[in-house]
């Protein structure tokens, strides 16, 4: 065989390989051998098919798996003795002439070919100890666990169905059936039956429950409202609306005790015990939100202080993957750039540099990663099993199998992991001093497009 490289450029290569018609001729005369002892023929005694024979039966299909492990053996030895580490599959270009192609499926003539490959960059790591990272930090008052009690007893709270003919009032828990209509005909998801639904807890849309406030059991009324604007549904956003609502029950609020008792109902022992889950609860949230501010603040700072060339196919890729998501969020909102201040020409330039910050950064952890040898162990790779399969009660077993027979299913639960422990490993080497801050500094939304 021979290879010649036709192009380095950053971290492109191309080469032009020919696999003479000697070789190829050669590799398929053993492959045919190794079947004459075999195969099994009629008119024939095993093992004394003659090589002519079973060429002319066998031998394009022979040649294309000689071909494919010819390809094969060309790319590894590209790979190896060059150091190459690949950030894609090898492309592989045959002639566009079918007659030459033919050619060399029957060993009549040479097959030349190019192997296009983009490899991984090179790059120094260095340190971390001069980064300074500020992590925020926010625990839970006590008005706030107060607030979550009084939350939890209005979830809780127990209702008494209305003896007398009286009409509805805001508080009340009234049972109806409903069938929403957009210009007399039904919508879909507009559709209910026996549902429960407290007047004055906001739980449907702006309007709908005011309408019912006054209306008597087994009444019909006809509640008029328009979806906001912004409403989730692309098809139902901004259009006017009726229902056709029967009330079938009404029932009044009972009186809620925030006592021990009520912490009993919980499965916890008294109410210090449940305004200590409760806090737990919280700030396990305050310290998730936590973490992913310092991780941003960090990945912020390895984005600025590295740069390096990119394998365009990686941010090909990735972008690729972000824009579908772009499309598929406008097709459900039904909101275009011009809605959101900009025009598609930006938004791409915009997508793009978030793609090639992302494989950027992953690279970057990837090499931290493998340089200071982090592992995922089993035994975390399984507790995150166990918590992924909890989303699908029922189907555990099927979930679980899933997950153990494919590979590319179980990465993409061990590389979070991975991502994380890398971070982790990071940060140990980076300064961080923790900066109290407010509730809302904490909840403020970054732009995790970025991530």
């Amino acid at each position: 065989m021979q290879v010649t490289e036709t192009l380095s450029q950053g971290l492109k290569r191309a080469y032009k390989v020919v696999l003479p018609a000697q070789d190829l001729a050669a590799r398929l005369d053993g492959q045919l051998s190794e079947m004459k002892d075999k195969a099994r023929i009629n008119g024939f005694r095993p093992g004394k098919v003659p090589v002519a024979h079973l060429r002319k039966i066998y031998g394009k299909s022979v040649m294309a798996d000689v071909v494919q492990n010819a390809v094969n053996e060309v790319n590894r030895k590209i790979i190896d003795d060059n150091g190459f580490r690949l950030a894609g599959e090898p492309k592989i270009a045959f002639p566009e002439d079918q007659a030459e192609v033919e050619r060399a499926l029957e060993a009549q003539g040479d097959l030349a070919y190019t192997v296009d490959i983009e490899v991984l960059p090179k790059f120094e790591i260095g340190t971390f100890d001069d980064i300074a990272l500020e992590r925020p930090v926010y625990t839970s008052s006590e008005s706030e666990i107060d607030e979550a009690l009084v939350r939890m007893g209005e979830r809780n709270r127990p209702f008494e169905p209305v003896a007398d003919d009286r009409a509805a009032a805001s508080g009340d828990k009234v049972t109806i059936d409903f069938v929403g209509k957009i210009d007399g005909v039904a919508f879909e998801g507009g559709t209910g039956a026996d549902h429960e639904l407290v007047l004055g807890s906001g739980s449907f849309i702006p309007g709908f429950e005011d309408q019912l406030i006054g209306a008597k059991v087994g009444q019909t009324p006809i509640v008029k409202v328009s979806f906001p604007a912004d409403y989730g549904a692309a098809h139902l956003a901004g259009k006017e609306a009726h229902f056709d609502v029967t009330v079938k029950a009404l029932a009044a609020p009972g009186e809620v005790k925030i006592d021990d008792e009520f912490a009993k109902g919980f499965g916890l022992e008294n109410m210090d015990k449940l305004k200590e889950a409760i806090r737990g609860n919280l700030d396990g949230e305050y310290i998730r939100m936590s973490r992913e501010k310092l991780k941003r603040a960090l990945l912020d700072a390895l984005d600025g202080r590295y740069s390096f060339d990119l394998p365009q196919g990686l941010v090909e890729a990735e972008f690729n993957g972000i824009w579908q998501q772009v499309e598929a969020e406008q097709k459900r909102t039904g909101k275009s750039f011009i809605d959101e201040g900009t025009t598609e020409e930006a938004a791409r330039a915009d997508y793009r540099k978030i793609a090639e910050r992302r494989v950027r950064l992953g690279l970057l952890l990837a090499e931290v990663g493998e340089k200071s040898e982090v592992k995922v162990t089993d035994d975390e790779l399984s507790a995150a099993l166990v918590e992924r399969i909890k989303q699908f009660p029922g189907q555990e077993k099927a979930v679980w199998d899933y997950y153990r027979n494919n590979a590319e299913a179980l990465a993409s639960v061990r590389a979070p992991l991975y991502e994380e422990k890398v971070v982790d490993y990071i940060l140990g080497k980076t300064k961080v001093t923790d900066k109290p801050v407010s509730k809302d500094e904490l909840m403020k939304q970054d732009d995790d497009a970025a991530i």
